[in-house]
């Protein structure tokens, strides 16, 4: 596959707004995740809230959307410059030639919860102010990125859970590569909301304190919320932050909700990615593991890095810094793997407190300086959908 240029990208987590914040907090080792403080859940908990997305306002008519999930994302738009970056290429080739791929697991599902809580207590039925096609529906996302910034191309919207926004990269390079389009706006958001809260909860992954992926200690998850965009062109204008170098995708279809337990479909995917984009697996420098902080997910995981890598492999997982992000994890970790490629940096795995014993790879306990020239990600969703993407360096 020929590497596709990422001219802007951006990211919004509890670890920080924008790529240089979240760097910054990647240096300082620093977790953004929390008690759990959203709204009424009475949860014993930590949680990677973002803060100031209660207080964002959206663009006058853009009413329709408002929402909190369309508020986290347009907190993402408005960061990096990214909103003015696919401004100019919208000069460069038209609305019409970009085409608008994001990711969701639950897109703004608080506003059902919102309107459920207020429905007529005779008939049951829910509030007329209530906009699903604006808020909850899965493309309520796409179709208001695209109102937000004039996109007249193709809109999409991938849903497979916790590997929704990194599959986005694969379908942006096939359309740009088919011609239907210049250039596409990836990326996804996920915000909180009761349903992943309490759902995560009844099936009891979910962490006391903040998650600990790889240690011996781990106990679950701890669920957060994120946006972030990519910015994919043929061509580009200028200098490129990086570039897609390769893309692997499985599934597994073993269980609804728990990993192969040898991780074979993350091995499968892995290894797609390095064939794509005609790598040795020595010539990767840096995972980023998908990582929950579950038992099962992490072990696996680490079984199937170490059949494609080796044991030397450094990898960290970043959710002990951002939470879960569940639907967005895949362009937070993203926007993670750029930030590494451009920081000369491999990201710590925040909370480590002792690696367990049984893991084969090298699980870095805290950020480092190292020259990169690949990095790959891994999200992995319920149902056995599994993603591999790897960037690499921008060219010199």
């Amino acid at each position: 596959m020929k590497p596709m240029k990422i001219t802007a990208a951006s990211v919004v987590s509890a670890l920080g707004t924008g790529m240089v914040e979240t760097a910054a907090g990647l240096r300082a080792n620093r977790s953004g995740c929390r008690p759990c403080d959203y709204e009424d859940a009475q949860l014993t908990t930590h949680i990677g809230r973002v803060d100031g997305v209660e207080g964002h306002a959206l663009a006058p008519g853009l009413a329709a959307f408002e929402c909190r999930n369309n508020r986290l994302a347009d907190m993402a738009l408005c960061a990096d410059g990214f909103d003015v970056a696919v401004a100019r290429a919208v000069e460069r080739y038209g609305a019409r030639r970009i085409a608008t791929i994001l990711g969701t697991s639950t897109s703004g599902i608080r506003e059902g919860e919102y309107a459920f809580a207020r429905r007529d207590p005779a008939t049951g039925k829910l509030p007329a102010d209530f906009r699903f096609s604006g808020t909850q529906a899965y493309h309520a996302l796409t179709r208001f990125v695209q109102a937000r910034l004039g996109l007249d191309g193709p809109g999409i919207t991938v849903s497979t859970a916790c590997s929704s926004s990194a599959k986005v990269f694969a379908d942006a390079q096939q359309l740009i590569e088919a011609g239907v389009c210049d250039a596409a706006v990836v990326g996804g958001a996920d915000s909180l909301c009761l349903l992943t809260l309490y759902g995560f909860n009844s099936l009891q992954l979910l962490s006391e304190t903040a998650c600990r992926p790889n240690d011996v200690n781990r106990s679950g998850i701890s669920i957060g919320e994120g946006a972030g965009f990519a910015l994919l062109e043929r061509d580009g204008d200028g200098a490129a932050l990086a570039v897609l170098a390769g893309y692997g995708e499985s599934a597994d279809a073993h269980h609804m909700s728990a990993p192969h337990p040898e991780g074979l479909g993350a091995e499968r995917s892995m290894r797609e990615a390095l064939g794509r984009a005609g790598l040795a697996p020595g010539q990767v420098d840096y995972l980023n593991q998908h990582g929950t902080g579950t038992r099962q997910n992490d072990q696996s995981e680490d079984a199937a890095v170490a059949r494609v890598f080796g044991s030397g492999m450094r990898c960290s997982s970043t959710k002990g810094a951002t939470g879960h992000t569940l639907g967005a994890a895949g362009i937070v970790e993203a926007a993670i793997c750029i930030a590494a490629l451009r920081e000369g940096i491999v990201p710590g795995n925040t909370n480590l407190v002792e690696l367990d014993p049984a893991f084969h790879c090298r699980v870095e306990p805290e950020t480092a300086d190292a020259e990169l020239r690949y990095a790959l990600s891994n999200s992995f969703g319920f149902g056995g959908s599994n993603c591999s993407l790897i960037f690499g360096a921008a060219p010199c």
